[in-house]
Formats: C-alpha cells, sequence, structure tokens
C-alpha cells in the first residue's frame, strides 16, 4: 500500500487556522469526521491526542504525523492539512509545524502501519515535497503535487 492509496482530494484541507498543537488536532480530527460518515470527530480527537501524550508526532522541518488506531476503521485513511500559520507541535527540532499528515489504522494492521508511517516519514525528509505542498494555493494543488511524488505503480 502507498500514501497514494489512503488519500483523497476530500481529504487535503489547505489554510487550516489553528493557534496550537492540541487545537489543530482537534480541527483535523473535525474535518477528517466530516468526510467519514460513523467516525466521531470528538473520538479521533482523543485517540490523536492519546498517541501524542507518548511522544511528539514532530519529525522535523515542519511536518508532523499524527497517528491513531481506530476500532471503527476497516481500512487505512490519511489526510494532509496544511495550516495557515505554523503551530508549536513539540517536535524533534524544535521547529514549529505548518504540514500534517493523519494517519488512522485498524487495531491490526501492525506491518501495514508501520510501514506506511515509514513511507510518510521518507516523503516528509525530501524538501522538494515539502516546498511543493507549501507553495500551493489550495487543496487541489497540495492533492496533485502529493501524487507528483508518488512512486509509479508497479507492472
Amino acid at each position: 500500500m502507498q500514501v497514494v492509496d489512503i488519500i483523497s482530494p476530500e481529504r487535503v484541507f489547505h489554510g487550516i487556522h489553528a493557534i496550537s498543537k492540541k487545537r489543530t488536532l482537534e480541527q483535523a480530527a473535525g474535518l477528517i469526521a466530516q468526510q467519514l460518515p460513523g467516525l466521531q470527530a470528538n473520538e479521533l480527537f482523543e485517540s490523536l491526542v492519546g498517541r501524542e501524550r507518548l511522544g511528539s508526532t514532530g519529525i522535523g522541518h515542519g511536518v508532523a504525523i499524527p497517528h491513531a488506531r481506530l476500532k471503527q476503521s476497516g481500512t487505512t485513511i490519511g489526510a494532509l492539512i496544511k495550516l495557515a500559520q505554523p503551530v508549536d507541535f513539540d517536535a524533534i527540532d524544535r521547529q514549529p509545524v505548518d504540514l500534517i499528515f493523519v494517519l488512522l489504522v485498524p487495531p491490526d494492521a501492525n506491518e501495514e502501519h508501520l510501514k506506511i508511517l515509514s513511507q510518510l516519514a521518507e516523503l516528509f525528509s525530501n524538501s522538494d515535497v515539502r516546498e511543493a505542498l507549501r507553495d500551493a494555493h489550495s487543496s487541489e494543488e497540495m492533492y496533485q503535487r502529493l501524487l507528483q511524488f508518488q512512486p509509479a505503480p508497479s507492472s
């Protein structure tokens, strides 16, 4: 499974306003829940906050990859968010975060969870990817730019 398999244009959000890590996670949960019937924003928020308590998901270079396991999810789901202004996310490099990729996985998808996290970390370690996403002017443009950096499907 590739990153492109878990995200859709409807789950890419450009220019979201937030003032803190907690508020960012709360808004992310609300935006994602609006796109996925049956998913409760408050449950998603609590799952994301619970994971953050274990350690920040801010991976550096202004990027965070908050992730959680969801009982009600039968499939892996991703969402990409570009904040209007960076927020403190307790990232490993102490830099504020403006690019957030939320990853939601079913409870038993351990190997898939680790594989996707690894792909995301590799993807966002590329400065060209970060710059392209930051330079996008809309959610659709962000989605298209993300697709440009995905590996070609194997035949």
